[in-house]
Parts: structure tokens; sequence; C-alpha cells
């Protein structure tokens, strides 16, 4: 990632964040993950921290025996009973039954969702019940490890923003969008530092 350290260090804050962060980062060397079993975990972790996200995931998975269920197990639940074996919400669980309802009618067809633009790809996601934007891009970042990605709702890019550029109030969307073009094509990277500068990087 020469290149793109290269390309972000025209910057120069972006340049103070890659000498303090550098090193091996997250989607580096990581193999892609199951499409469904990415999203059910996205869907969990939703407005949660990590520590919660992981352990309401693996009460989950721990139900069907160590692994991501099928949509069709997911639908053949009972969804009470589930909630209560994962210590889902209600919201959660009706979100995980969407999906599943999306995924077996054909509405959502994952595995061409990588021939697809990033707003497509968004389109696609959010018309699950429940997934909103943020889930959308953290798919598109860490699932589908596209380059170019600004999560302007993420509030620990905000932050991050907010603290390395010293401005006096957390950035709007619009705000955001302006900093980061000349990151382009290598957003991502971009905010993986950010993330890290923060000790606050999103679940995968």
């Amino acid at each position: 990632m020469d290149a793109a350290d290269a390309h972000l260090s025209k910057d120069p804050v972006m340049a103070g964040l890659i000498e303090r962060f550098g090193g091996p980062l997250p989607l580096e060397h990581e193999p892609r993950t199951d499409l469904y079993g990415a999203l059910l975990r996205s869907i969990t972790g939703q407005q949660l921290s990590v520590k919660a996200a992981a352990a309401i995931y693996g009460r989950l998975i721990a139900r069907f025996g160590g692994r991501a269920p099928t949509p069709e197990e997911i639908l053949a639940d009972d969804p009470d009973e589930l909630r209560a074996a994962a210590g889902l919400s209600r919201a959660k669980t009706a979100s995980l039954r969407s999906l599943a309802e999306h995924v077996i009618d054909g509405t959502l067809e994952l595995d061409k969702l990588d021939a697809l633009p990033d707003e497509e790809v968004i389109r696609e996601l959010v018309a699950v019940k429940g997934i909103g934007e943020w889930t959308a891009h953290m798919y598109l970042m860490f699932t589908l490890h596209r380059p170019d990605l600004l999560p302007t709702g993420d509030q620990g890019i905000k932050n991050a923003i907010m603290t390395a550029y010293g401005l006096d109030a957390v950035p709007s969307p619009e705000a955001m969008t302006e900093i980061a073009e000349p990151w382009r094509p290598y957003r991502t990277r971009a905010c993986l530092y950010l993330w890290r500068s923060l000790d606050n990087e999103p679940l995968p």
C-alpha cells in the first residue's frame, strides 16, 4: 500500500497519522468473509460497543451450533425464543428476519453485489428493514473491501477528524466530504488510520 500512503500523505494531517499509526491495517491480509454471515454480524452489532456486539453475535451463532444460521433457519426459528437466546432487541430480530426474507425471495442477491457500484450496493442493502447507511458502509468497507468509502455517519470518524484537524466542533457530513476529497481514491484506508488514532476501530 505504499502508493496509497504516498497519496494520502499529500495531506499533511494524514501524513502525521500515517507516521504515528502506520503498520499493518485491517483489510490488508483478510480473506473474503461469508457475505450473508457478515450482514448478520453487522445487524446484531449496530449501535453497540465492540465487546457487546461480539457477545451477542456469539450467543446467536451458539444457538446454531457455533456457525452463522442460514436464512431458512432464521425464519424457521421462533422470533421470541431467538431474541431471548441471543439477547437481541425486537427491532434487530425483525431485521434478521427481513434480511432472510430478502435473500430467500431473491430481492437481495448477495453474490451479485460485487459487480455493483458503491451507491447501488447501499440502495440494495438499505431496502432491508433495519439496515441503515452506516451498516451498508461498514459492509462495503470490511466485507466487499471497497477502497474509497467515507462513512459520514460514523461517530468515530467524526471525532477523529475533529481531533486530527483541530476543529472546534464535530464536522458535518458536508465538511467531512470536503476534508476527505484529497484522500480519493483511498478514503477507506484513510478511515482506518482515523479509527486507529482513536483506538476505536469498528467491528468488521
